[in-house]
């Protein structure tokens, strides 16, 4: 299997996020990225830089008000006596229909939606080299591959189409099932992240011709707290496709398994012509944070169950944290997906 990377995504290196009101220290950090690595040719997979696709790709999922945000507000707010030396909001409209602000610290409370996401002056072509992984991945299943991996860093599925969130900046799966929507009618996104794709789920709830499913630990006290309940369904045209599955703390591999299961009726159901898997490898036992409770092996019947879906898919890498298991983990999930898939 191709897996796509550049080495510019490494140079976005956040210092901080607020956890229950204290400081820690970031847990995105460039490390995943060679840890992700080993783990990917260990599947036998091949590295290849992707193209710079300018801002295209990015631009049919985020507005460009918010593109033109995330490009300058790192120059603006150093213009600011005192401020941070990284982007970090400190207030939050409590509705998005009142007034676009001009200044640099509303704007940020506009656009960020936790500390989770500090922005830096490398932070911009991190992101953009990321979502370009993705179009790379999802061009090269357009072309013919039955899978592309995607080794996307910074992630993207809490990414909403004008607000960053929990470490992401450029909706990266969104971006590659957007660009398979070149070639294929339907497209479904199946997220097994530990997290809610609430990004991913934001961009496409209005839209029929994009399923979204998403496998995560229950939100009722976990993040993001706010989206991913059952009942969320979609709305107006995009009523019906969108489809969460909040699973109990601490779920192991059977229960992840069975939810999976339903996940498949669903998306078989939509009869999509293409699937992108946002990659979350956080769910496991060992992450640290924590939330549920999947295996190693687990991550193998994992991609095992997708292959057997027989979709030409595109993998795209979004949480799981520094932990000795990690690139094992990946390993796993590709060989059990290649495993299938020949």
């Amino acid at each position: 299997m191709k897996a796509f990377y550049a080495e510019e995504q490494k140079r976005h290196d956040p210092r901080a996020f607020l956890s229950s009101g204290a400081a820690q220290p970031n847990p995105e950090k460039p490390e995943r990225i060679e840890r992700l690595l080993v783990g990917a040719l260990s599947a036998g997979c091949t590295i290849e830089r992707p193209r710079d696709h300018g801002l295209g790709p990015a631009a049919a999922v985020h507005t460009p008000e918010y593109l033109d945000f995330l490009e300058h507000i790192y120059a603006r707010w150093q213009r600011i006596e005192g401020a941070s030396a990284e982007v970090i909001p400190n207030i939050h409209p409590i509705a998005r229909n009142g007034s676009y602000p001009a200044s640099a610290v509303g704007q940020a409370g506009y656009h960020m939606a936790d500390t989770a996401c500090p922005i830096s002056g490398e932070t911009w072509q991190s992101a953009l080299w990321s979502a370009w992984s993705a179009v790379e991945a999802a061009e090269a299943v357009i072309s013919g591959a039955p899978a592309a991996y995607a080794l996307c860093r910074p992630p993207g599925h809490h990414a909403f189409a004008d607000v960053a969130g929990g470490f992401c900046f450029i909706n990266n799966s969104a971006v590659a099932a957007q660009v398979l929507r070149k070639q294929a009618a339907r497209v479904a996104i199946l997220d097994v992240d530990l997290h809610h794709g609430n990004g991913t789920q934001g961009i496409f709830y209005a839209r029929p011709d994009v399923l979204t499913v998403s496998l995560h630990a229950d939100p009722v006290r976990f993040y993001p707290f706010f989206w991913g309940h059952a009942d969320e369904r979609g709305e107006g045209p995009g009523l019906g496709y969108n489809f969460n599955l909040p699973l109990p703390r601490k779920s192991a591999d059977a229960a992840f398994l069975e939810a999976l299961e339903v996940a498949f009726q669903r998306i078989r159901a939509f009869s999509p012509d293409a699937l992108v898997v946002a990659l979350g490898l956080d769910a496991f036992e060992g992450d640290p944070f924590g939330g549920l409770s999947v295996t190693t092996p687990g991550f193998s019947r994992i991609g095992e169950a997708i292959a057997k879906l027989g979709l030409p898919t595109v993998i795209v890498q979004e949480g799981g944290y520094l932990c000795d298991e990690l690139g094992d983990n990946l390993t796993a999930f590709l060989t059990g997906f290649g495993g299938k898939m020949r």
